[in-house]
């Protein structure tokens, strides 16, 4: 990622492929149809089984809503077709969606969104499809070197686009295992840690989703070297993904897939379960 930060000019979400004015635009129409309705962004949220902060990116353009999405909204707020008018163009822009990633970066992108089975291990911080908004915000705030606004704005709008694959059904299966240390690190504040562990056990209490701790007093730990991903795309071999300091590697030697494949199960078997390991989100939360 270090040469892709040295861009000309930084592209807001979606510019590249002309579809961040229809994100804009559907945006504001959703706001100005709630105000009209007299709901908050909490209220409709709610109504449509949605978070706030998801309301909240799609008004402010900065998230792709999904075509359900639009369907409830439509009729919740009385928008008379209009907004499930979009839904066509919506389905082209997510497939643009796919290409806006670093170019190092879409291999893996393309994989992951053909996936059936994805299990994802990270000792660093929470993974990029459970991140909340402002907690990837305050990720790339803080990078170093520093990122330039615009860059910011599109590398979270990409990255809260790919959290649509939890929507489709039936979707993939998840499973995701998380040191303790990440969740002991309030990133972005009390505020912004408070949020993203409710999006976490939000997440974690989905059917296709199985979340998992691992504590940190345990005496063994089988992969202290770092964060990996194990995909599994429709009709092909399973595959990993590595990526430090930005540096990725996709590796697809059977070997070597296979040697992560059974540490990631050492792991799973030495972490909590997803039920203990919800418990203990939700005693993190109320510690707070």
């Amino acid at each position: 990622m270090a040469n892709a930060e040295r861009e000309e000019r930084p592209e807001r979400p979606a510019e590249s492929d002309g579809t961040a004015h229809l994100f804009r635009a559907l945006g504001r129409q959703i706001k100005v149809l709630r105000e009209r309705a007299g709901m908050s962004q909490r209220e409709l949220g709610l109504a449509t089984h949605c978070g706030e902060d998801l309301v909240s990116a799609v008004e402010r353009g900065v998230r792709t809503p999904q075509p359900d999405f639009l369907e409830r909204v439509d009729e919740i707020l009385d928008a008379k077709g209009v907004l499930k008018a979009a839904i066509p163009d919506v389905l082209e822009a997510q497939k643009a969606a796919r290409t806006r990633h670093p170019k190092w970066y879409r291999d893996y992108a393309r994989l992951e969104a053909e996936a059936v089975q994805i299990y994802v291990y990270t000792n660093q911080s929470v993974p990029g499809l459970l991140q909340t908004e402002a907690y990837a915000r305050a990720l790339f705030t803080q990078w170093q070197p520093l990122l330039g606004e615009g860059t910011i704005d599109k590398r979270i709008a990409d990255r809260l686009a790919r959290q649509q694959i939890f929507a489709p059904w039936p979707s993939p299966t998840f499973h995701f295992i998380l040191d303790e240390s990440v969740l002991l690190r309030p990133i972005g504040g009390r505020d912004v840690h408070r949020e993203q562990l409710q999006k976490l056990l939000h997440i974690g209490g989905l059917r296709t989703v199985q979340l998992q701790l691992m504590p940190l007093n345990r005496t063994e730990q089988p992969s202290l070297d770092g964060p990996f991903t194990l995909v599994t795309p429709k009709g092909r071999q399973q595959v990993a993904y590595l990526e430090i300091h930005t540096y990725p590697r996709l590796i697809t030697d059977l070997e070597e897939v296979r040697v992560l494949s059974v540490r990631y199960g050492i792991i799973q078997s030495a972490a909590l379960t997803p039920t203990e390991s919800l418990a203990a989100i939700e005693k993190m939360l109320g510690e707070l």
